[in-house]
C-alpha cells in the first residue's frame, strides 16, 4: 500500500541503520531517527506513518538512497502487554502489514546488537502491523545462526482466478494472503514454469498481470480492511535443489524482484497448498529462491480467518549483517525526496 506523497520537512535529517540481508533480499533496520507514531495497534501506527510520514520511506528506500529492491524497517516498543518489540515494515512498495525476510533480517540485527531484549532467551514476541508474529532463534556466541517465524494466519483468498495476460494468454492463478496478498502463477499452458522466464521476463510481465488482477477482483482481510489488493506476483516452477520443494520468484514494487524465497509468499504458498489438500499440520515445505537460496516452511496448526479455512505458517531462514550506516536527508539535497527510475 503507498502512502501520501508527504514533502520532506524542512531543515536537515538523519537516520541511524544497520545494513544487512537475508537470503540475498536487502534489510535497512532504521535505529535512530524515527517519528513518534500515534495509535494503539502497529496497523494503526502504519495508518499514521502512511499519512505523516511517508516522506521517510521514499528517502530511504528509493534512489539515490535506496534501490529498486530496497526493503527495510523500523523498531518500536511493544504495542502488547507481553509483546517484546514492535517492527514496522517500510519498502519500496510501500508500508507492508507483514515482511518475512524483513522479520527475519530484523530480529538478528536487533538481537546482534542489542536492540531488543526478550524476556525469555531465545523467544522474541513481535507486534507487527499484521498482527503477532512469534520469532524463535539460535544463537551462537555474538550471533544469530538463524530465525524461525512464526507467521500470523495464512489462507486462500480466491482460488482459480482467470486472466487475460498479452504474452501468455489465458492464465488461472490463486490469490492466497500471508501477511500480503499474492497471486500464485503455477505452470500451465500459457506459462511453462520459472524456468523458461528470465528476470527481464518477470519485470516485464508482472506490473501488468498486478494491474489486472485487481482491475477485476476485490480482495480485503476480513479482520482489517487496510490490508487490501494484490500487491505481489510470485511465479512457480521446479526447484533445483534436491533440497527444496518448489521455486519461486516474487515480484514487488515497480522492479523488484525478490532475492530471498520471500517469507510471507512462502507463507501464501503452504497456505494455497493446504487449502488444496497437498500439506498438513506438521509438513515441512522447503522454498527455493531465484538465487537459490532456501526458506524451511513448516505448518504449525490449522485456523481459521472470516470464513476460511487457514494455517498459521512458520518459515526459517538466515540474515547477515554488512554494515553501519548514518543516511543524511538534506535541504540542500535536490533528490532528498528520492526517486525510481
Amino acid at each position: 500500500m503507498e502512502g501520501v506523497a508527504t514533502p520532506v520537512p524542512p531543515g536537515n535529517h538523519s537516520f541511524a541503520c544497520i545494513d544487512g540481508h537475508t537470503c540475498g533480499n536487502p534489510v535497512r533496520l532504521v535505529t535512530g531517527g524515527a517519528p513518534f507514531l500515534k495509535g494503539a495497534t502497529m496497523s494503526e501506527k502504519r495508518q499514521d506513518f502512511l499519512q505523516h510520514h511517508d516522506w521517510i520511506r521514499r528517502s530511504l528506500m528509493f534512489e539515490p538512497r535506496g534501490h529498486s529492491v530496497m526493503s527495510g524497517s523500523i523498531l518500536y516498543p511493544p504495542t502488547s502487554e507481553d509483546g517484546d518489540v514492535s517492527v514496522l515494515f517500510i519498502e519500496v512498495s510501500g508500508c507492508l502489514p507483514m515482511c518475512g525476510h524483513g522479520t527475519i533480517g530484523t530480529v538478528t540485527m536487533a538481537l546482534e546488537n542489542g536492540l531488543a531484549r526478550p524476556a525469555k532467551e531465545g523467544v522474541l514476541k513481535l507486534d507487527v502491523p499484521a498482527g503477532r508474529v512469534v520469532a524463535t532463534y539460535e544463537r551462537n556466541g555474538e550471533h544469530i545462526d538463524s530465525v524461525r517465524i512464526r507467521n500470523i494466519a495464512s489462507y486462500l483468498a480466491l482460488p482459480e482466478v482467470e486472466v487475460e495476460l498479452p504474452g501468455m494468454g489465458m492464465l488461472r492463478v490463486d490469490i492466497s494472503y500471508g501477511g500480503n496478498f499474492y497471486a500464485i502463477v503455477e505452470p500451465q499452458p500459457g506459462f511453462a514454469g520459472l524456468e523458461s522466464l528470465s528476470a527481464d521476463d518477470v519485470l516485464r510481465y508482472s506490473p501488468e498481470l498486478r494491474r489486472r488482477l485487481n482491475a477485476i477482483i476485490e480482495v480485503a482481510h476480513p479482520d482489517d480492511a487496510t490490508i487490501r489488493g494484490v500487491s505481489h506476483i510470485m511465479w512457480t516452477g521446479a526447484p533445483r535443489d534436491k533440497r527444496a520443494h518448489a521455486r519461486n520468484a516474487v515480484f514487488y514494487g515497480d522492479r523488484a524482484i525478490d532475492r530471498s524465497p520471500c517469507g510471507t509468499g512462502t507463507s501464501a504458498r503452504m497456505a494455497q497448498l493446504s487449502a488444496r489438500g497437498k500439506l498438513a499440520v506438521g509438513d515441512e515445505f522447503i522454498h527455493e529462491s531465484i538465487i537459490s537460496t532456501m526458506f524451511d516452511g513448516r505448518v504449525e496448526d490449522a485456523s481459521r480467518v472470516g470464513n476460511h479455512d487457514a494455517i498459521i505458517p512458520s518459515v526459517a531462514g538466515w540474515a547477515r549483517t554488512h554494515g553501519l550506516n548514518t543516511i543524511f536527508v538534506r535541504e540542500r539535497d535536490p533528490l532528498r525526496a528520492g526517486f525510481l527510475v
